[in-house]
């Protein structure tokens, strides 16, 4: 197959696209979006059907657990994707906000609007309904946008696009504003991430290894979301009871997600009290815990952690866990081995949460809070296309305003540069 022609077509017609997706009004937008959430959860059964092809081919492959997981489609899954598309429905549209002006000495009003990013590359691995958040956001935020999911979620992601461009065409959006990928081969792929005449920006969204292949053979700038290797520190002063219940939302709620924690942090001061507790709080939910010397005489059950266990992302029900002296020693332990994704502190503390929040440079940082709030919908962004570990040009959840960029505009009354 041309791979080379179909993905250059296809971001033709993207372009295009993108270019009326920028002069669409708030109120067409909204439309699309609600129409969207809509025919989510009227189509649950064809979503459903087309779902049950991928799980039950996930599991003939043997897939692990936690991956199957992310394929599933279920009743409150499809639930929570129209939720998140009425929400970002609701929120201001972006597009032509003037975000700062100000005034020259010669009279020139200078300013900055925002404006849509314009053709966005998506390439994600199994979670569908990153089909439907990613597509939302980028109507919402003016652009159009090329999705490739993964092989295990082919049939999916196939049923969504379709719905996604039929309420397009409804609506009277373009078509072309939402385009998902036809084939699961990796040759277009690599065309995809040739396209730089057409497609501006790439977001990779899965496993480290996509990561950083599409990092490596991308022709445009790449917004990365690489791997979480989420924190939770629980200082010597503390509520037990409050600690035992986030800690144990942190990591067993869903463990195969990004925002789940991967290493506890615990005060000496306490550890002797709170890790058997601790320990028995996650026995009970099948958690295998990798401990330090320390903590393993505490917790006999527990296994010795290996260097390569501090900086694990298990996206299962695996645990490291440190004894540390102080929440300094915490804080390099987090600043050595973390990956700037989500980290928390659970303490009564106000200064020492403070401190925390400000020597703690990650995307969220959370006191006394589960890390699994680490989510656009649980943020109040309505969806997110992803959580961006890099600085530039977004850093966390990506939402509707960081599908945007500003230029600058200027008013004048005939000013000349001397």
């Amino acid at each position: 197959m041309d791979y080379r022609g179909a993905m250059t077509a296809m971001g033709r017609r993207a372009r295009e696209a993108a270019h009326l997706m920028a002069k669409a009004g708030m109120t067409v937008k909204e439309a699309f979006l609600e129409k969207t959430a809509d025919r989510i959860l009227a189509e649950r059964d064809r979503i459903g059907q087309a779902n049950a092809r991928d799980i039950a081919a996930a599991e003939t492959k043997g897939l692990p657990k936690a991956k199957v997981d992310r394929l599933r489609l279920t009743d409150k899954v499809l639930m929570e994707m129209a939720d998140g598309l009425r929400q970002v429905a609701r929120l201001p549209d972006p597009v032509g906000q003037i975000t700062s002006m100000w005034t020259r000495p010669n009279g020139l009003r200078v300013g900055r609007m925002r404006i849509p990013l314009g053709v966005v590359g998506i390439i994600y691995e199994s979670r569908p309904n990153v089909t439907v958040d990613a597509a939302g956001l980028c109507i919402k935020a003016g652009n159009a946008v090329i999705l490739r999911g993964g092989s295990e979620a082919f049939h999916s992601n196939q049923c969504l696009a379709q719905i996604l461009q039929e309420t397009l065409v409804e609506t009277g959006l373009p078509e072309a504003a939402v385009q998902v990928v036809e084939t699961t081969d990796r040759e277009a792929v690599l065309e995809l991430l040739r396209l730089e005449d057409y497609i501006d920006v790439m977001i990779p969204r899965g496993g480290e290894e996509l990561i950083r292949f599409v990092a490596e053979n991308a022709r445009m700038p790449v917004l990365k979301h690489y791997k979480g290797v989420c924190h939770i520190y629980v200082d010597e002063r503390v509520d037990m009871d409050m600690a035992e219940r986030v800690c144990l939302n942190a990591k067993v709620q869903r463990p195969g997600v990004c925002n789940a924690m991967e290493t506890l942090l615990v005060h000496q001061g306490i550890a002797p009290v709170f890790l058997p507790r601790m320990a028995e709080a996650f026995g009970r939910h099948g958690v295998e815990l990798r401990g330090c010397p320390q903590t393993c005489r505490l917790v006999p059950q527990c296994r010795p952690a290996t260097e390569e266990d501090w900086a694990a992302e298990y996206l299962d029900l695996i645990l490291a866990v440190r004894v540390v002296s102080s929440m300094d020693e915490a804080i390099e332990h987090i600043t050595r081995y973390g990956s700037s994704h989500t980290e928390a502190i659970l303490t009564e503390d106000f200064q020492r949460a403070m401190r925390f929040i400000q020597e703690v440079q990650s995307s969220l940082v959370l006191v006394n809070a589960s890390t699994r709030f680490n989510d656009g919908y649980q943020l109040g962004l309505g969806a997110e296309i992803g959580i961006s570990t890099s600085r530039l040009h977004a850093f966390g959840p990506m939402g509707v305003e960081e599908l945007t960029t500003t230029k600058f505009i200027a008013f004048g009354a005939g000013q000349l540069r001397q």
